[in-house]
């Protein structure tokens, strides 16, 4: 049995190397990655948490761990960015069954789109109804600062005016419908609730709600970029997410999504000030207790 699912796998994944728009996996191939895993552990999570650059520390809040490292999973991709450890966790966080991905996969690593939203899938098919994503972005909104908190109210598909959709291909109706819609994606519900946890926690001054966007990167945006990101309602920007949550959205699950803003964006020409990685990460160490503290009340008060 196990030789004969390594070798489902393989047919199936052979072709997901590298970048482009090809045939995403079969229903039976995701089916097939999820009883394996759910194989390997005793939780059966209800809830999913993808955590973005550095945002990993999330992981310390969960109890009864059981790790898998994505290695160690077929067909799973494997994170090379720094900040991402590349693990799932699986245990209990706020009386919840969760498993939480630490770290995750992006565009610009040079995966397919259907390949970097294969862990969305295989989480609806162990049980998961309610997605919670985060990650570091770039502040457009002039009013954000370093250190913002956002929550995610809408995005704007960038890499999708290219046709970049992880739900491009044949559709599974067992997954969703053909032409699904991306209106209300991010739960108002839960939006709300997040405002409330936020305020109850005392984090009225660095928490907001916004547009997020993705580009594919892994360049930072440049200052044209950043001025017509603004002129068209954009808050925040970063480079995943919305491949996630189209997936999400498509499976019927339930999405919110938490952006933690790392550095803001240059909108002036010859300015001497520079987006970089290390920025991210260490706006991420100084934030994580907040991020941590508000999503598992959010987990807390969620009612599946």
């Amino acid at each position: 049995m196990r030789s004969l699912k390594r070798e489902i796998l393989a047919s199936g994944l052979s072709a997901l190397k590298g970048n482009g728009n090809i045939e995403p996996h079969t229903y039976e191939e995701v089916e097939t990655i999820a009883n394996d895993i759910l194989e390997k552990v005793k939780c059966r999570p209800q809830f999913g948490i993808i955590c973005g650059s550095g945002l990993g520390g999330l992981g310390d809040l969960v109890s009864n761990k059981e790790i898998i490292p994505y290695a160690d999973i077929p067909g799973f991709p494997v994170s090379t960015v720094p900040g991402h450890a590349g693990k799932l966790i699986f245990g209990d966080l706020e009386g919840k069954k969760v498993v939480l991905m630490q770290g995750r996969a992006h565009l610009y690593e040079g995966y397919a789109v259907q390949r970097i939203t294969l862990p969305v899938r295989v989480m609806k098919l162990m049980g998961v109804s309610v997605l919670i994503v985060t990650n570091a972005a770039g502040g457009i909104n002039p009013e954000y600062s370093v250190g913002d908190i956002m929550i995610i109210k809408d995005h704007f598909n960038v890499p999708g005016f290219a046709a970049v959709n992880p739900l491009i291909g044949p559709n599974d109706e067992r997954f969703g419908p053909r032409f699904p819609a991306a209106s209300g994606a991010y739960d108002k519900e839960f939006r709300e609730l997040a405002k409330q946890k936020a305020k109850e926690l005392g984090y009225d001054a660095f928490v907001r709600e916004g547009v997020y966007t993705c580009l594919g990167g892994p360049s930072y945006e440049t200052v044209t970029e950043c001025r017509f990101l603004r002129l068209v309602g954009v808050d925040s920007t970063g480079m995943s997410t919305i491949p996630e949550v189209l997936v999400a959205r498509h499976c019927g699950m339930r999405v919110l999504g938490l952006s933690l803003i790392t550095n803001k964006c240059i909108v002036e020409h010859d300015s001497k000030a520079f987006a970089n990685h290390e920025e991210v990460l260490e706006t991420a160490r100084m934030r994580t207790n907040h991020l941590q503290a508000l999503a598992a009340a959010i987990v807390k008060a969620i009612k599946i």
